[in-house]
């Protein structure tokens, strides 16, 4: 039997700690413990935690899971604490991306990635986004325009710049993810960016960069030199 959060010293109880010494303070099995807030006769809300998220299991077993149900067969987790937990991921993912959105100009690919890897790293399926920025390269809204299947996710140009001219975007950069975690772009994503990059040019809409996301890495069309041609 798991020794019970209530048998740990104050200073090693997740919730005292932080209270003691800040989030940041925390590994994240202790963090996810606090959300848990009560185990099993077997295991322990610290368990618990420490089994799902021990060789990087927060990663795999928690952030690329989207739905209540999916999450509440872990043993120890029932629909409650399942909701808590899916909602806290998904806080940390709006805030992570708006607020870059309130404090970065779009100035690189390493900008735009800052904003669009919080939302796309642990996306099980492709998704395809568009930020739609200002004359200045200020982002106005971030949009999905598409959402696939795990290897592909079908995107037309009219879809594209569609919430472009609702918001009266002067241009755009867009992303999706390939769940394998390798960003390398294929044949099809190659003749993606060419089409949107033509039709941004007609339209007076220019593509300023595509950038695929991977697990923490990501490629650029722009700094690959593929929107120079």
């Amino acid at each position: 039997m798991s020794q019970c959060i209530k048998e740990l010293s104050l200073d090693d109880r997740p919730r005292e700690k932080l209270m003691q010494q800040g989030a940041a303070g925390l590994s994240n099995s202790e963090l996810l413990a606090i959300l848990i807030r009560t185990g099993t006769q077997k295991r322990s809300a610290l368990r618990i935690a420490e089994e799902l998220t021990a060789s990087s299991g927060l990663y795999q077993n928690i952030a690329c899971v989207h739905s209540v149900a999916e999450l509440a067969k872990v043993k120890g987790l029932g629909p409650a604490k399942a909701a808590t937990i899916l909602a806290a991921l998904e806080l940390g993912k709006r805030i992570a991306a708006a607020g870059s959105q309130v404090k970065l100009k779009i100035e690189s690919p390493q900008k735009g990635a800052e904003i669009l890897l919080p939302r796309l790293r642990y996306e099980q399926h492709e998704k395809f986004l568009v930020l739609l920025l200002d004359s200045k390269n200020q982002v106005i809204r971030m949009e999905q325009v598409s959402e696939g299947s795990v290897n592909s996710s079908v995107v037309h140009p009219r879809e594209v710049f569609a919430p472009a001219l609702l918001y009266h975007a002067a241009a755009i950069l867009v992303a999706h993810n390939h769940p394998s975690g390798d960003p390398k772009p294929s044949q099809e994503d190659k003749e993606l960016t060419r089409s949107l990059n033509e039709t941004g040019i007609i339209m007076g809409i220019p593509l300023i960069d595509h950038l695929v996301i991977g697990d923490g890495i990501f490629f650029s069309f722009r700094e690959q030199g593929y929107l120079d041609k």
